[in-house]
């Protein structure tokens, strides 16, 4: 009987032998992958408009509710290395778009599993890095291609946009009272020729009370502080000239190291004496302007103003805030026309701002300072947010600046697409049959990246409680047959015509998505050592 030896395959060569990875990187990799995704997963029931809220507590303890996914990875207090990527990821998407810091990490996350199943295949981590590079490439040309152009005077496309990020966030009710505000606080900051907007001109002051349907965008400036009244200041000045000053209205005082010492009530008087001359020149400069409001900058070394100089404002007319941030300085001299005063030696009229009103009013619930009428106001906005509490105010503002962050896309990149998942199927379908066009690894490579992307119109109907199988896979014969604005309807739970429904988003939103979470795979594929340093 004759046994037949068992004979070696031979082993493959060239560019499509399998990749036999060394023990430790293999190890390094797939640590990395599962960290990845479990940031990924942490924030994926979140997506969409039908996304859980998560409730955070800080280190302060203080609570968030939230279903933003910038907030909620920035509250995360990720140990992995490759955790803190995906964290960082985000914060990058949140910088360029604004919104969309949830698919991002999504997306990632999914292209993640696509590249683990490549390396399982025996495939080099370089060539699908390089493929994925290749992937996303082609689909943002695909993305570019549905784009719809826009102008953008163009208000009820704005409109749109900005309702769609607003639709997924835990205020969607309020959204026709928000979206607007919105779209005017952006308009007003942009010309034709603009291509960006600075965000930090849009200056949003929150307010405990009323509700989100009492914010408002306000003609002119809104102050975070109140008047002072203790001594029964004026609380509205019409025609105002506002002096904004970075000295206090108080008495000198001895630095912390030394101490006077009196023992003598004559000495003292004397001291009382001194300090009331040392204001009332002062107050002279002051009154010799014509000021009659006066925005004080927050003091640590010494009252900003004391009881004796509220008297002699008082007495001079003059309407008193304190207590303005030093960060506020920049915006407020923009917004009023006016310039910061550091000494009382330099308070001159022609650095005082001009209004025709400054007025504390409380219309509806809290006390709000008011500055109408600015005479040679800058380019700034400003917008009072309102609510019932701290955390739907918190989550108000948060959803306004995702609203402006949208209207801000579409300055930079003037182009609409549609959302319900509709570009990712469009583009998994194209980059499918472009795969069959490849030749060897790479095809493969491409294919694991079109499956990744139908990840978002997976989560889209998960989150929504619908069945992800049967809607991707509808999803996916509407497409074959034409209908590329096809999407899903989450509150019919059905597949529709989603540029019908208004359901878009700027083409920066998507576009950014996919190459950032690419580029964070390709750098988390070539890790393959980890080494702690000293």
């Amino acid at each position: 009987m004759t046994t037949l030896a068992a004979t070696p395959a031979p082993a493959k060569s060239g560019s499509n032998a399998a990749f036999n990875d060394k023990g430790k990187p293999m190890e390094v990799r797939l640590s990395n992958m599962v960290a990845a995704k479990a940031i990924s997963d942490a924030v994926r029931t979140s997506l969409g408009p039908r996304g859980m809220d998560k409730m955070i507590q800080t280190s302060k303890g203080e609570v968030i509710v939230t279903n933003d996914g910038a907030t909620i990875l920035r509250s995360i207090q990720a140990l992995h290395p490759a955790a803190k990527m995906l964290v960082d990821l985000s914060a990058a998407q949140d910088v360029e778009a604004g919104d969309g810091t949830t698919s991002v990490v999504v997306l990632a996350g999914s292209l993640l599993g696509g590249a683990e199943k490549m390396l399982n295949k025996g495939i080099h981590p370089t060539i699908i890095a390089e493929s994925f590079l290749k992937a996303s490439v082609k689909a943002v040309e695909y993305l570019t291609e549905i784009s719809v152009p826009i102008n953008l005077d163009d208000n009820a496309a704005l409109l749109r946009a900005a309702t769609t990020s607003l639709n997924s966030k835990i205020v969607s009710q309020y959204s026709s009272t928000l979206a607007p505000i919105a779209v005017q606080a952006v308009r007003r900051l942009v010309t034709q020729t603009s291509s960006n907007v600075d965000l930090r001109d849009i200056r949003i002051v929150k307010k405990v009370g009323g509700t989100i349907e009492d914010t408002e965008l306000v003609e002119g400036v809104v102050l975070n502080q109140n008047v002072v009244v203790s001594a029964g200041g004026p609380t509205r000045v019409e025609k105002a000239k506002i002096g904004l000053i970075q000295f206090q209205l108080s008495a000198p005082k001895p630095d912390m190291d030394n101490t006077v010492i009196i023992n003598d009530y004559r000495q003292m008087d004397k001291v009382i004496k001194e300090g009331r001359q040392y204001l009332l020149n002062m107050f002279k400069k002051i009154k010799k302007t014509g000021c009659n409001a006066l925005l004080i900058q927050k003091s640590i070394l010494r009252d900003a103003v004391d009881e004796t100089a509220l008297s002699f404002l008082k007495k001079l007319n003059i309407l008193v805030v304190k207590d303005v941030e030093r960060d506020e300085i920049e915006f407020l001299s923009k917004s009023l026309g006016c310039k910061p005063i550091a000494d009382i030696e330099a308070f001159t009229e022609d650095k005082l701002g001009y209004a025709e009103l400054v007025e504390e009013t409380s219309d509806s619930g809290p006390k709000v300072v008011k500055i109408t009428g600015v005479k040679h106001k800058g380019k700034t906005v400003s917008i009072l947010a309102m609510g019932s509490n701290n955390l739907v105010l918190e989550e108000c503002e948060r959803s306004l600046h995702d609203a402006l962050c949208v209207v801000r896309c579409l300055v930079k990149k003037r182009a609409l697409i549609a959302g319900g998942g509709s570009p990712e199927i469009h583009v998994s379908r194209l980059l499918a049959n472009y795969a069959h066009s490849l030749k060897g690894m790479e095809a493969y490579c491409f294919q694991a990246y079109a499956d990744a992307l139908e990840v978002i119109p997976t989560t889209l109907a998960e989150n929504a409680g619908l069945n992800p199988i049967a809607i991707v896979t509808e999803l996916r014969n509407r497409h074959a047959l034409g209908e590329r604005n096809a999407g899903i309807n989450v509150r019919t739970g059905l597949i529709s015509n989603i540029l019908d429904e208004d359901v878009v988003q700027p083409l920066l939103v998507s576009t950014s998505a996919i190459e950032l979470a690419t580029e964070t795979i390709c750098l988390l594929l070539k890790i393959d050592d980890y080494v702690q340093a000293r």
